[in-house]
């Protein structure tokens, strides 16, 4: 590593993404997600993108800005109530949206970290969103097949880092954040502060620095 060690600037972490990426995003509302992040990669104006996240906002604000821009080929998520336009662009066949309930999300990216990759739960069982799935039946309760979900890059939103990566989230901001850290194969995440090693109690830490290739601070 150089003198930057893992940070980079905000364009260079964001020029490292491909038109046609699967994007995971960290964040609940706009709750924990990566902001400047966010709002360079709208500025960008890479498309063709799958947007993996919780929600994606409201129109023209947050994520929302991607779908506005046009930049989003395709969802994966579950809450999309707080912006009507995704319901409208599905409707006129300009993205696909795979909705995903939220528990089964979070064990999907979860699963997708640490190598699993099926696992089965009873969440979508017997409703629109496990038809057409493989299912099993356990004990007498019929269970669904559910595909972990990977990503070429996650962005996401940490409290304080140390030099070397190891991440602290702040409350409910830690949401899908370290889970995501663990599903992508290029992990950037943007951090409010950044402190010398050895200045974390290591009890405190979430995300260990394997999990994160780059850094940027934000402004």
């Amino acid at each position: 590593m150089g003198d930057r060690g893992k940070f980079r600037t905000v364009a260079e972490a964001i020029a490292l993404i491909q038109p046609g990426s699967r994007i995971m995003v960290g964040g609940f509302g706009l709750a924990g997600y990566p902001e400047g992040l966010v709002e360079a990669l709208a500025a960008s104006g890479i498309g063709d993108l799958t947007i993996i996240s919780n929600d994606l906002g409201s129109p023209g604000v947050g994520l929302g800005k991607l779908l506005t821009n046009g930049q989003i080929r395709a969802l994966v998520g579950n809450y999309y109530n707080w912006n009507p336009e995704v319901g409208l662009a599905y409707s006129r066949g300009e993205i696909g949206v795979t909705l995903v309930p939220q528990g089964t999300f979070a064990e999907a990216i979860r699963a997708a970290g640490v190598g699993i990759p099926a696992f089965y739960t009873a969440a979508s069982a017997g409703t629109e969103l496990g038809k057409g799935k493989e299912t099993k039946v356990f004990d007498g309760r019929t269970y669904v097949l559910e595909r972990a979900i990977h990503a070429d890059v996650a962005l996401i939103k940490a409290s304080r880092a140390d030099d070397l990566g190891n991440l602290v989230y702040y409350k409910t901001a830690r949401n899908f954040n370290p889970l995501m850290a663990m599903a992508a194969a290029l992990t950037i995440a943007e951090v409010d502060e950044s402190v010398p090693v050895g200045s974390l109690d290591p009890e405190s830490v979430v995300t260990p620095h394997i999990f994160v290739d780059i850094m940027v601070r934000r402004v």
